[in-house]
């Protein structure tokens, strides 16, 4: 069964929502690779500045960026004060963010199974730890408009996955159940705040891998609602009983 063949379930998944960074976008490590490439500055030296920033403030620096607690520039700050001396002359007077993003592009191919899912009748939402200072950088990236009937961004909201909260949020804007939205997202931690409230979930490893997880989902919805409407089980190809692949 195609996907463009089905329609979303009157009682199911109707709503697939999308993580950014490493989801929508190349992974978070090809990122940061780049990063230091450009500024030449080491990336050990980088994590351990944030480790350091985390373990002098009590909470992660991107922690308090993400919920507008802090600025891009007083985040910079934090690091910089961990690295050694004459590091903040690699950034070049620039705004982290605006080398950071030099190394961030769309994941051209899940973004193309976004468009497929809308086509195909499906709802989909963005649900995002982000920076205020970075919205028109990100932005940048996606066609936001075209892709998502809502998005909630943490550095608007003030809160971050995965408190519930932000979860809640969501669902409110697109006046559903957690029951009828499927989350993709590359942190277990967010996924399993996300099933506690009710969602369905994919944990993002690559394109590939997601692409065939949420189609086989949403394929095994469709199926078992024929079959409930048939009145009897259906067969699959391979001549195994439908209920034995709609687990």
């Amino acid at each position: 069964m195609e996907l463009n063949h089905l329609v979303p379930s009157a009682d199911g998944i109707d709503t697939v929502v999308l993580d950014y960074g490493g989801v929508l976008t190349n992974p978070l490590a090809e990122t940061f690779t780049e990063f230091g490439m450009r500024t030449g500055l080491d990336l050990q030296a980088v994590g351990t500045a944030f480790a350091a920033a985390t373990a002098r403030y009590g909470i992660s620096p991107m922690a308090e960026l993400e919920v507008a607690a802090i600025t891009e520039q007083e985040f910079t700050e934090r690091l910089l004060a961990e690295l050694p001396p004459g590091s903040a002359a690699a950034l070049g007077g620039r705004p982290f963010g605006e080398l950071w993003f030099q190394g961030r592009r769309a994941n051209a191919g899940l973004v193309d199974f976004v468009r497929q899912l809308r086509a195909g009748g499906y709802r989909t939402a963005l649900l995002t730890n982000n920076v205020v200072e970075w919205r028109p950088r990100w932005q940048a990236t996606l066609p936001v408009a075209e892709l998502f009937d809502a998005v909630v961004d943490s550095s608007a909201e003030r809160v971050r996955k995965p408190d519930a909260e932000l979860y809640l949020r969501l669902l409110e804007r697109l006046d559903t159940p957690a029951g009828r939205c499927l989350f993709i997202d590359d942190t277990a931690e967010n996924l399993d705040a996300a099933r506690r409230l009710g969602f369905h979930t994919v944990l993002f490893e690559n394109t590939a891998q997601t692409v065939r997880e949420v189609s086989e989902r949403l394929t095994a919805q469709a199926l078992r609602e024929l079959s409930n409407r048939l009145g009897h089980p259906l067969v699959e190809d391979l001549g195994r009983p439908a209920d034995g692949a709609l687990r």
